[in-house]
C-alpha cells in the first residue's frame, strides 16, 4: 500500500457491489486521476437479506440490469482489467451462486466475495490515498456500509493493523427494526441496542485514532448535511474536516423526519433516505467513542482500494 509501488499504464474497471449501492471506477487513477470515470446506482441488493438470507429476485433484477449498463461502458473505455468485488449482501445470501452467474454472464469474470477484513484493507487504502499520507496517525478509517460496517485503524504509510467488520448497516437495521415513520423512540432504542453489542465486541478502539476518516454514502450524505450543500456534489464533500458536534446535532434532525422530508433535502438520494435513520445512529455511536473534536470526509473508499489493486 506505499506510495512508491509501480502501476501500470492500463485502463481499469473496478466495481464495488454492496448491500445498497453499486459502484464503477473506469480509468486510470495513477496516470491521469482526474480523467477517472464514475459512476453509481442504487440497487438495494441486500433487500430482505437480513430475514430472508436470500438475495430477493427484484433486487437480482436491479443488480443486472445496472451491471448490464456498467458493462457498456466498460467495453466503451477499452478497459484491459476487471475487478468485481462483491460485499456483506453476497456473503450472507444463501442464493449468491444465481448472482454470481448472472455476472460473469455479463462482465465475462467472476465476483470476489470479500471477507470482511479484505473490504477493510481495500477501504483503508482508498480512504488514505484520497486524503494523502501526511495525515497524522493512527487513523481509522470508519466504512458504514448498507449491511456492515468496518473499523479500520492504521499507520497511513504502512496500512492497517486492526480491522473488524460488524454486521451492523443502515439497510440491515433500517429493515430489521423500523416500521414507523418517522422512526419511534422504541425503534431508536433498538437500533442502539445492536449497535452498542457490535460495538463492545469489536476490537478495534475508536479512541485510539489521532486521525477519523469517514467514507461511504452514509458517511459523505451526512457530511452534505452537515455542510448544508443545496445538492450532492462530492467536490465539495472530500477532504472536507466536520465537528463532531455538527454531526452529532444533524443524526437528531433526521431522526425527527419522515422519508418524505428526508427526500425534500437537495444533498439526500432518494435512495438513502428511507434507511439514513439507522445509518445515521451507527454514526452517531461510533461518533461519541472518539477522542478528537473533529472528522474528515473522504469521497474515494473501498472502489478506490479495488481500483489501485489492479494497478499493482
Amino acid at each position: 500500500m506505499s506510495a512508491d509501488q509501480t502501476v501500470t499504464d492500463a485502463t481499469i474497471a473496478a466495481i464495488d457491489c454492496g448491500t445498497n449501492t453499486i459502484k464503477l471506477l473506469v480509468g486510470n487513477p495513477a496516470a491521469d486521476p482526474d480523467g477517472v470515470r464514475r459512476e453509481s446506482r442504487m440497487i438495494r441488493l441486500g433487500q430482505g437479506v437480513d430475514a430472508t438470507g436470500l438475495l430477493a429476485t427484484e433486487a437480482l433484477d436491479r443488480a443486472f440490469a445496472a451491471i448490464d449498463e456498467f458493462a457498456g461502458i466498460i467495453r466503451e473505455a477499452g478497459a484491459e482489467r476487471i475487478r468485481f468485488c462483491a460485499t456483506s449482501a453476497t456473503r450472507d445470501a444463501g442464493n449468491a451462486a444465481e448472482f454470481a452467474e448472472g455476472v460473469v454472464a455479463r462482465l465475462g469474470i467472476a465476483p470476489e466475495v470479500l471477507s470482511g477484513e479484505e473490504e477493510a484493507r481495500l477501504a483503508f487504502d482508498g480512504a488514505v490515498r484520497g486524503i494523502g499520507h501526511h495525515v497524522a496517525g493512527p487513523v481509522l478509517v470508519v466504512d458504514i456500509g448498507g449491511g456492515s460496517t468496518e473499523l479500520i485503524l492504521g499507520d497511513p504509510a504502512t496500512g492497517p493493523t486492526a480491522a473488524h467488520s460488524m454486521d451492523i448497516g443502515s439497510v440491515r437495521l433500517h429493515e430489521r427494526h423500523v416500521r414507523h415513520d418517522p422512526v419511534d423512540v422504541v425503534e431508536i432504542a433498538a437500533i442502539v441496542t445492536d449497535i452498542d453489542a457490535a460495538l463492545a465486541d469489536c476490537p478495534v478502539d475508536p479512541a485510539a485514532a489521532a486521525t477519523v476518516i469517514l467514507v461511504a454514502g452514509t458517511n459523505t450524505t451526512m457530511a452534505a448535511g452537515v455542510l448544508d450543500l443545496p445538492v450532492y456534489d462530492r467536490t465539495l464533500i472530500h477532504g472536507r474536516e466536520l465537528a463532531v458536534a455538527d454531526v452529532q446535532r444533524l443524526v437528531g434532525r433526521l431522526l425527527g423526519m419522515t422519508v418524505e422530508q428526508r427526500r425534500g433535502l437537495g444533498w439526500m438520494h432518494p435512495g438513502r433516505a428511507d434507511v439514513i435513520d439507522a445509518g445515521a445512529l451507527i454514526v452517531s455511536r461510533v461518533l461519541g467513542d472518539l477522542a478528537v473534536p473533529t472528522v474528515t470526509v473522504a469521497e474515494t473508499d473501498i472502489l478506490d482500494g479495488i481500483a489501485w489493486s489492479l494497478l499493482r
